[in-house]
């Protein structure tokens, strides 16, 4: 199992890198990762401090720690 977590995080690291900051659902669909894979993933990711997650109205903005939009 931890193997497949794994590798969900290194496909959600991989579309980060090539798309930015996108919001939750946008980087679930990119990925096709169901839950709770795709959940563990990020939780992951946020543990190891890889990502930042920002609070918009009614979604979240997930982008790789560091990265800065245009």
């Amino acid at each position: 199992m931890s193997e497949e977590i794994g590798t969900t995080a290194g496909a959600i690291w991989q579309t980060l890198e090539a798309h930015g900051e996108m919001t939750m659902a946008q980087l679930k669909k990119e990925v096709k990762a169901k839950s709770p894979l795709f959940d563990w993933a990020i939780g992951w990711l946020a543990r190891e401090d890889k990502i930042m997650m920002t609070v918009e109205k009614r979604s979240i903005r997930v982008c790789l720690k560091g990265w800065h939009g245009a």
